[in-house]
Formats: structure tokens, C-alpha cells, sequence
């Protein structure tokens, strides 16, 4: 046992801390500015961008949209929503990071301007652990786990599917070819969060996605 008198600073603990207050701040802005944001994490090829396009399509008559798009590096996810959409996007290069923070968001909105919004939409750098740990200020988290992955992803990655409200199951025009097995993964998302909002869809097909989208719609104007 040494005698040496030293300090241990929980350097993770004291980024999270901050990071939370940073982010109930922006909550709370964007609140007072009326506007509702949605958190979207997944695996890198996921199809998060197809189904945000398919979102964002229906509900841009209704709501003023805008995106945030977060990657390492690159611009492609950003081309294609603005391309397939024609709404307000930015993209937000993390150099190197996996995740996107309150102060990242913070900084991206003040570049963007959000006054002319009713809905922001991230979507947050591809993989299933650093994202969930930080709170980004939204409202919601939602997930992807398409069936390319496995049904016993939730088993693994367990904190992203505690953090998300609402757990898409992606790409089920595939799920035979992967032997993805639906009630398995059901159970699995709910054994490690008992409230998930699931929804198993298919946005190539567009099948399933007008479900999550009326779903969507109700949360945004149950928070007005």
C-alpha cells in the first residue's frame, strides 16, 4: 500500500457531468423557441438517411425542418438529404470523434440558425456505443438496429437501447436472408428497456415507415 498522498480525477465522469448541463440548457432553449428535437443513432449502414428522407418528406409540409448530419469526415449523407429533401441541412465533421456532444450541437445550431425551424433532426456519427453515452439536448432518442446486424445486438449494446425511446428494426425486406428473428429482437430490446416504442419497417419497400412517421407527428405536437 503506497503512502504517496495523490489525487484520481474521474475524467469521464466530470465530460458527462458537463456535457448534461450543457445539454438541459439547450433543451430548454430550443423549448422556448418552440422547436422539437430527434436524436438519431445506428451502425454505420443502418439506413438511417433513406428513412429520414422518407421522413422528412412527409412531415416537411407540416413542420419547418432541419438536419443536422454528423459524420468524422465527408459530406455524402448531407448531399443526399438535401438532394431527396430540399430542406435546411449542415454538416457537422467530429475530426475523429464518435459521437456528437451538447456543445458540438450547440455550436452546430448557432452556425445554422434555427429560428426559422419547428423540427431539428440529428443524425448522429454511425456506431452503437459512444453516442448513447452523451445527451445531445434533444428530446428523443431514436435507434436503428437493422437485421443485418442480429437480433442479439440489445444484449450487447445495451446502453443505446436504455437511452432510446423509440427502436426502429430496419430493413425487414431482409430479414429472412439473415436469419433476423423478430420476436427475439422484440424481446431483447424490451428486456433492456420495458418502455421502447418498437417499429419493424422496410424504407426501401416503404413499408411500416407511415406508422413510426404518425407516431413521430403525435410527439411533436403533443410537446407544443
Amino acid at each position: 500500500m503506497s503512502n504517496l498522498d495523490f489525487q484520481i480525477v474521474k475524467v469521464k465522469e466530470d465530460i458527462l457531468i458537463e456535457n448534461d448541463k450543457k445539454a438541459d440548457s439547450l433543451r430548454k432553449f430550443l423549448k422556448e423557441k418552440g422547436i422539437y428535437f430527434i436524436n438519431v443513432m445506428a451502425s454505420p449502414g443502418s439506413g438511417k438517411t433513406t428513412l429520414l428522407t422518407r421522413i422528412i418528406n412527409a412531415l416537411k409540409g407540416k413542420y419547418r425542418i432541419g438536419v443536422l448530419e454528423a459524420d468524422i469526415d465527408g459530406d455524402v449523407d448531407a448531399e443526399r438529404i438535401s438532394k431527396n429533401t430540399g430542406v435546411k441541412v449542415i454538416q457537422v465533421h467530429t475530426s475523429g470523434a464518435c459521437h456528437l456532444t451538447a456543445q458540438m450541437v450547440e455550436d452546430a445550431l448557432k452556425a445554422f440558425g434555427v429560428d426559422d425551424l419547428d423540427l431539428i433532426i440529428l443524425e448522429n456519427v454511425g456506431n452503437l456505443v459512444c453516442p448513447a453515452e452523451f445527451d445531445t439536448g434533444s428530446n428523443i432518442n431514436m435507434m436503428l438496429l437493422s437485421t443485418s446486424e442480429g437480433h442479439d445486438k440489445p444484449l450487447k449494446y445495451p446502453l443505446m437501447f436504455q437511452v432510446s425511446k423509440i427502436a426502429v428494426i430496419s430493413k425487414m425486406d431482409v430479414a429472412e436472408v439473415f436469419d433476423f428473428d423478430i420476436s427475439k429482437a422484440k424481446a431483447n430490446i424490451l428486456y433492456r428497456n420495458p418502455k421502447a416504442k418498437i417499429f419493424a419497417l422496410s424504407s426501401i419497400k416503404n413499408e411500416g415507415v407511415d406508422n413510426l412517421i404518425n407516431y413521430l407527428d403525435s410527439l411533436i405536437q403533443n410537446s407544443k
